[in-house]
Parts: structure tokens; sequence; C-alpha cells
């Protein structure tokens, strides 16, 4: 069995986790977590090879959940794509701040998803 690479998918709307998890499982091993708090625990632990990151979540939101990643020295040069509903130019620009490698909005499509995380994961 060929190894599948591994993706974070973080947002806090089960549905929202479900529909990325359902859209990438054929291809990734998708690790779906519903917290920021949860993901920087997950990462203390595991190296995924991409994460996905919703901006808007109650407690820990993507930014700041982005920022704890960046400060991470294992956890650096991981690329993360921000998957978000948000269309603040204030949140693009943090966000690409903070070293993200896209911005994809929601509700997303599958195929756009899947060639964006190739790109990324072919850099």
């Amino acid at each position: 069995m060929i190894n599948k690479l591994r993706i974070l998918a973080v947002d806090d709307n089960s549905i929202s986790l479900a529909t990325i998890e359902q859209a990438l499982k054929r291809d990734y091993e998708v690790t779906p977590l519903n917290s920021g708090t949860r993901a920087i625990q997950y990462l203390k632990r595991e190296r995924p090879d991409l994460i996905l990151l919703d901006i808007q979540m109650s407690g820990k939101d993507g930014i700041e959940t982005l920022r704890e990643i960046r400060e991470m020295k294992s956890c650096k040069e991981i690329p993360v794509i921000m998957l978000t509903s948000k269309q603040d130019k204030s949140a693009v620009l943090e966000s690409s701040k903070l070293g993200i490698y896209d911005y994809v909005l929601k509700p997303f499509d599958a195929q756009d998803l899947h060639e964006r995380i190739d790109r990324v994961l072919k850099r």
C-alpha cells in the first residue's frame, strides 16, 4: 500500500470538516480536528504534510492558531492553506504575513481544492 500524504483539517464546523474529509479521503490521509487548541496539541506529536485551516473558529481563531504553528520549530515549514468563508482583506493580509501558501473560499469546489493542494505539495 502506498503511503498517502497527510493533511490536517482544522475547522470548528463539523459539516465543513466532513465535507473536506469526504472530498480528500480517497487521495490523502485526512485528520479532522474541530479547534485550534486541538490542532496545536496534535502538532506537538505529529507532522502532517499540509494543514487546511479555517479562520473563523470559536475560542482560538485560525490566525491565532497559525501564529502558534509558525512559532513551533517543527512546524514552521508545513504548508498551510486557509480554507474559510471569511472574505476580509485584512484576514488575507494577516494570513499572508504568516506564510500561507493559498487562500480558498468556502464553499469550495472539490476539484479546485485538490488542484491547489497538489500545487502546494509539489513545490
